[in-house]
């Protein structure tokens, strides 16, 4: 499994990507809200700070014809690569929008997924990622982790050209039990990276290994 990483905040970003094996970023319209900036500053920034990583961008739009428009404007007007992904609610008006966006070449990662159903037809619909959203799915007394577990078996009994792209967590171990299904990647944000990275008796084994070496690791580097 492949980690992104679900955030547009610069400062995080830069410390993600200074030690975490982060192959791309995700946005969607509240991660933009909490930086409170417009996207005209902030898609640039991530664009800069993503290179040739991938980039996840939502569209905001809800006709079809519009997604399609606003997806072919931010690659033309920044001229983005094959790291770029417009990311499509599975509605109506989104599935007929995905076909047609890779018809123009455009990479789609489909979002707000709460079903294996759903997945299943975004899939059908050409989507490169499909975005299940576990802790979502969780808090509604549903089964997040069963249901990405359900559509990643799909993916391989119809051996369709998908990814599964988790989404959604509020816990280290959300992120360890889809990972465990199988899922291919996961976008995680900031805080749950960190604390999936870390742990107290990691911290301690390194105290204790400076603590036993001191006067002893005499060789000059």
């Amino acid at each position: 499994m492949i980690y992104l990483a679900d955030t547009a905040n610069i400062e995080e970003l830069k410390k993600l990507f200074y030690y975490f094996p982060i192959e791309g970023v995700t946005t969607n319209p509240t991660i933009i809200a909490a930086e409170n900036r417009p996207m005209s500053k902030i898609l640039p920034e991530l664009i800069e700070i993503t290179g040739n990583r991938m980039l996840h961008v939502q569209m905001i739009s809800s006709k079809a014809e519009d997604m399609v428009r606003e997806a072919i404007a931010y690659k033309k007007m920044y001229g983005l690569g094959d790291n770029y992904f417009a990311k499509i609610p599975v509605t109506a008006e989104g599935y007929k929008a995905m076909p047609i966006l890779k018809d123009k070449g455009i990479n789609v990662t489909a979002t707000a997924i709460f079903t294996q159903q759903q997945a299943l037809v975004a899939a059908r619909a050409g989507a490169d990622w499909v975005a299940p959203y576990v802790n979502r799915l969780d808090n509604i007394s549903s089964h997040g982790i069963e249901v990405v577990g359900n559509i990643v078996e799909n993916i391989q009994q119809y051996g369709l050209n998908t990814g599964v792209l988790a989404a959604s967590f509020k816990t280290v171990d959300q992120v360890h039990r889809v990972s465990m299904m199988g899922s291919h990647a996961a976008t995680v944000s900031f805080e749950i990276l960190e604390r999936l990275r870390s742990h107290p008796m990691t911290d301690m084994s390194v105290e204790w290994f400076e603590r036993d070496a001191e006067g002893l690791y005499d060789i000059e580097f």
